[in-house]
């Protein structure tokens, strides 16, 4: 029986699911079994939407999941990499919350909505204002050097909080506090639209409320390696699975890129490279 070659995960019309080579989309259900073996070598993903002219083969253990040249094809055209300045669609600039003290400010295109934040896993957002690339990034500078906070927060320290997190009410306020603190920073409003705050919360539609301590992340995929058990929830790229011997595991679907997936038992036990809570990944996530 021939596999699936992932795409990694989508989060369009706001739920999670995996996407596959040749448009191919799987829904990916709480409470549901996921159970799937590695078969073969890790391919690269390409760029901007074409296939990687070598087919390389790439690392299991990287995230990007793209050889050298399309990793910087694909970086060349990234609104992310400030390399794109023409572009006139309407930008937004958010305050997104992943966990206490863990802020940060960002931009997305308007005619994307909230799926930027959803693909980062922020479980509490506010839009700040709209207008021209150009000037929601020069905003996104200066907001982030005024309020001292980062334009990136890495997976690892969201995801070894989100069992603790505080309730919804302390997620709003802390987002409104830090939104009033935008507001007081002279100058940005001048080129942007300002837009209200509202704080949109997707501690629910990640499931994260009786959410348990994971135990273990997987660290890469591998040949014949298996991934199993019961979906408990989602948030940005990982998964959180409870397997077969009783333990949370965090997938980071941004692994399964460029691997060809086949279907396994859902009871079987998970036999891919793990790296135990708190041990470091920051090379990895």
């Amino acid at each position: 029986m021939s596999g699936w070659r992932s795409k990694g995960i989508s989060w369009r019309g706001g739920a999670p699911a995996l996407r596959w080579a040749g448009g191919r989309v799987s829904a990916l259900a709480y409470g549901r079994d996921i159970a799937f073996r590695a078969v073969g070598e890790r391919r690269c993903a390409g760029a901007r939407g074409n296939a990687c002219a070598l087919a390389a083969v790439v690392p299991g253990r990287s995230t990007g999941g793209r050889c050298a040249e399309c990793a910087r094809l694909d970086r060349a055209h990234s609104v992310a990499a400030d390399t794109i300045a023409d572009d006139p669609r309407p930008y937004r600039v958010y305050l997104a919350w992943s966990g206490p003290g863990m802020v940060k400010v960002g931009i997305t295109a308007e005619e994307r909505g909230d799926a930027r934040l959803l693909e980062q896993g922020a479980v509490a957002f506010s839009w700040l204002g709209r207008g021209p690339l150009m000037a929601a990034r020069r905003t996104e500078e200066v907001l982030r050097h005024a309020l001292d906070v980062p334009d990136r927060v890495p997976y690892a320290r969201k995801r070894a909080v989100r069992h603790a997190l505080p309730p919804a009410a302390e997620r709003e306020r802390e987002v409104a506090e830090l939104y009033g603190r935008a507001l007081g920073v002279p100058a940005w409003a001048e080129t942007l639209e300002a837009l209200p705050c509202e704080v949109h919360d997707h501690g629910r539609l990640f499931r994260l409320d009786a959410l348990a301590s994971y135990a273990a992340a997987v660290t890469g995929l591998v040949d014949g390696g298996v991934v199993a058990g019961r979906l408990l929830a989602a948030a940005g790229p990982d998964l959180h699975l409870l397997d077969h011997a009783g333990r949370t595991v965090v997938l980071d679907t941004r692994l399964l890129t460029g691997w060809e997936l086949h279907r396994a038992a859902s009871d079987e036990a998970v036999t891919v490279p793990l790296a135990a809570a708190g041990q470091s990944q920051a090379a990895l996530f």
